[in-house]
């Protein structure tokens, strides 16, 4: 609830700063930016995980005719786990998985994963009040990469430190795809400038280790996999004007 909150809040802000500007022509502006979204899972993805938070950067150009092209890169994570009996082999008769000194240990897991790619897309003003904001629409490829990771925090846990937490992580990666559309607000009179919308993701991939410690006698799968997730992003520009962009007016 408190996101939709938030979203509501982002455009009637938007709306207000917006309807102070009278007549922006579009320009050529780099822009950086910070942002935040979240993500279901889909795919052979929701086997594993399920909803991701997401943090990343933004870097690209925005050129005069409203074509933009950059780089994207999102750090994801979350605790939700699909995934049971990892560690089911190492559980004693009292139901605990034991330290190097023989006593009971903690053992988390987290999904986590990573993506980059280069974007391409173009903004479609909505109106002639500000030419440099408006609906924006994007695609996207590049690289992903998802697994676990392992904790045993203050615990030393032979079977579960260095190399032998490979044969748990799942890790997996490949070529990524993604497609965004949302709405973009660029501001030539203040820091208010931000994107918000709603994406669409496919991960073409692979599972990277060959044995799974959990399943010894079942083979790792060499298919391709296919990761889905749809979610949404909040993120805030930072636009660098070579130039006041100009006012016009119409009699």
């Amino acid at each position: 609830m408190k996101w939709q909150l938030f979203w509501l809040f982002c455009l009637v802000l938007n709306l207000r700063v917006a309807s102070q500007v009278s007549g922006v022509e579009s320009l050529s502006i780099p822009v950086v930016g910070v942002h935040y979204g979240g993500a279901f899972s889909g795919g052979d993805l929701a086997a594993r995980y399920g909803y991701f938070n997401r943090v990343g950067l933004t870097a690209g150009y925005k050129f005069k005719n409203n074509w933009s092209l950059g780089l994207e890169s999102d750090f994801w994570f979350s605790d939700n786990v699909k995934l049971t009996g990892l560690f089911d082999h190492l559980v004693d008769d009292a139901g605990n998985i034991t330290n190097d000194l023989g006593l009971p240990a903690s053992v988390l897991v987290y999904p986590r994963g990573v993506h980059c790619n280069v974007y391409f897309g173009r903004l479609f003003a909505l109106n002639q009040n500000n030419r440099n904001s408006g609906i924006n629409v994007q695609l996207s490829a590049g690289f992903l990469l998802h697994h676990l990771r392992i904790e045993t925090n203050d615990n030393v846990v032979p079977q579960l430190e260095l190399d032998y937490k490979k044969g748990y992580d799942r890790l997996s990666s490949g070529l990524n795809l993604q497609q965004f559309i949302g709405y973009s607000f660029l501001n030539n009179r203040g820091a208010v400038s931000f994107y918000s919308g709603v994406y669409f993701q496919q991960g073409l991939t692979y599972n990277r280790r060959t044995l799974n410690y959990d399943q010894p006698n079942v083979p790792v799968s060499t298919q391709r996999r296919l990761d889905l997730q749809t979610g949404f992003r909040i993120g805030w520009y930072i636009p660098f004007y070579s130039a006041q962009p100009r006012e016009y007016y119409y009699n």
